[in-house]
This record gives structure tokens, sequence and C-alpha cells, in this order.
């Protein structure tokens, strides 16, 4: 961990610390969103998908981190809230459609950020977004593919990914490192 300090009193504003801020609470937001369908995806018997859930969960984790790291070597505090609340209650039919929107919204919000950066001159912070909208990609793909295959084989898809633990057998590392790629 870094020692340097934040100044006290009130940070120093940017534009690029304000989409850095606006970026760590969607994931906040995504964190708490996984985690709930998590929770209940595993509660409802779909295993399968909620241990998925939790990994993303962890790479979004590791995200909402590296924003606070960098608007903090910028002098900024870091944002706490996330930006939207948890949907809870969600059938394992309506969870991939609902985060692939969200992942979908984080790409283009994280390309409209990545190009403020460029503009601000902090290529070191359009290069945590273009690394993080790569792993971004990679979890809209999983949705994406999760919620065709519910559309187009219905409940023979529910049956197989049906049952077991959301523990079993899932690692510790997020999900873009367990699919072998590299983390940022």
């Amino acid at each position: 961990m870094k020692t340097h300090k934040a100044p006290a009193g009130k940070a120093t504003e940017s534009p690029v610390i304000e989409v850095l801020n606006k970026a760590r609470s969607a994931e906040l937001a995504a964190i708490t969103q996984y985690m709930a369908q998590h929770y209940g995806l595993d509660d409802a018997d779909y295993g399968q998908v909620a241990a998925q859930l939790k990994l993303i969960a962890i790479d979004e984790m590791r995200h909402a981190e590296l924003f606070a790291e960098r608007v903090y070597e910028l002098h900024g505090l870091p944002a706490t809230e996330p930006d939207l609340k948890a949907v809870k209650g969600q059938k394992v039919q309506e969870v991939p459609g609902f985060d692939a929107c969200l992942e979908i919204k984080a790409i283009a919000d994280y390309n409209a950020f990545m190009q403020l950066c460029l503009q601000h001159r902090d290529g070191q912070s359009a290069k945590l977004f273009e690394t993080i909208i790569a792993e971004e990609q990679a979890h809209l793909t999983y949705f994406e593919n999760v919620r065709d295959h519910i559309q187009d084989l219905g409940a023979a898809y529910l049956a197989q990914i049906a049952g077991g633990p959301a523990e079993a057998g899932a690692p510790a590392q997020g999900f873009v490192a367990s699919q072998g790629k590299p983390a940022a």
C-alpha cells in the first residue's frame, strides 16, 4: 500500500477524479447486486450460476479497489456509496439479462470516461479504464451466453445448471482470473 496521504479537508476535484469516482460507485453497486443474486440463486439451488456471480463480484471488488487507489493517487477521496440499490428476489431467468444490461452500461460509461481521461492527458487513468473494460466485456459475454441458453433451451438448460452448492470448486480469485485471463 502506498504511504502518501490525501490532503486534509476537501479533496481536490477534477473531471478525472469525478469519473473515477462514478466508476467506483458503479462497481460498488455491481458488487452488492451480484452478491445479492449469488445468495438468492444459491438458495434457489442454482449453485453453478451463483458461484460464477460470486467470482464476477470479486472482479468488481478488485475494480472498485483499483479506482479508489487511482483517486487516492490523484489526491482525491474515493467514493464510498454505490450508485444503485441492489434489486433482490430475481428469478434465475431474469438475472443474466439484467446483469448484461449493467455490463453494457458500464462498458459504455467507461469508454466515455477513458476518452475524458485522454482529453485531460491522464494516460494512466485511461489505461485503467481500458483494462477494466476488457474484463467487463468478459462478464457481458458470460451473461449473454447464459441468457441465450435460457431463452433457447428453457427448462432443459435450467435443469442442467440446477443443483450443487455455490462454493463447490469455486476458486478464490475472480471470474476473469479463473478464466486464465490476466487481471488488471
